[in-house]
């Protein structure tokens, strides 16, 4: 079967449902990890099941609209790291169409390198607009032992990174995995590509 252009987002009505949906998931991860002041985001589980559903273009809007939404009403420097999320929707995207969401492994692989596509984005602008620290209290943590220990900012500022984001994003990758297997072929194939699609199987 012919493949179908991975930057293709077709906009049906599975898809225009997908898409609010998984801002609304996303949103939800947020606040739920902020609350509870976990060491984990949770702000991309919406993001990685839209583009490994729809492709990289559908997990790119969910990821820039999401973060434009929750900067509008609960922090408004969450809107600069769209960019991240954008980041994250394209490259699970392309993994899902390689067919790396179609195991375990692949999975989390895919948690693996998200995480460092992450950590890369994102760590320029923490230390534009935050002096390297990430928000969280355990990044943050590692960022001022760091500091402490006499390492420059940026590195510091990446450990603080990378010390959130791995574990965040293969968590999310395997949970975006468990919520691909168990949907039915059936709504599966409504989306980009009924080839991308059934690599999940």
């Amino acid at each position: 079967m012919k493949k179908s252009n991975i930057w293709t987002l077709k906009l049906n009505t599975a898809t225009l449902v997908l898409i609010p949906a998984a801002v609304g998931i996303n949103y939800l991860g947020k606040l739920f990890a902020g609350v509870l002041k976990l060491p984990l985001w949770l702000d991309s589980i919406g993001t990685c099941l839209a583009a490994m559903m729809a492709g990289p273009v559908a997990g790119a809007i969910v990821g820039a609209v999401n973060n434009i939404i929750y900067g509008l009403t609960v922090d408004p420097i969450s809107t600069v790291y769209a960019l991240t999320n954008i980041a994250i929707g394209i490259v699970v995207g392309i993994l899902a169409h390689r067919g790396l969401m179609k195991h375990l492994k692949g999975a989390l692989l895919s948690g693996l390198i998200v995480g460092l596509v992450a950590v890369a984005v994102s760590t320029p602008l923490n230390m534009i607009f935050w002096g390297g620290t990430t928000g969280n209290i355990w990044g943050d943590a590692a960022f001022a032992m760091c500091l402490n220990g006499g390492m420059p900012a940026l590195a510091a500022s990446a450990v603080d990174e990378i010390i959130v984001d791995i574990p965040d994003k293969v968590a999310v990758l395997l949970v975006v995995y468990m919520i691909g297997k168990g949907l039915p072929q059936s709504l599966r194939s409504l989306y980009q590509g009924e080839d991308e699609i059934s690599s999940l199987d």
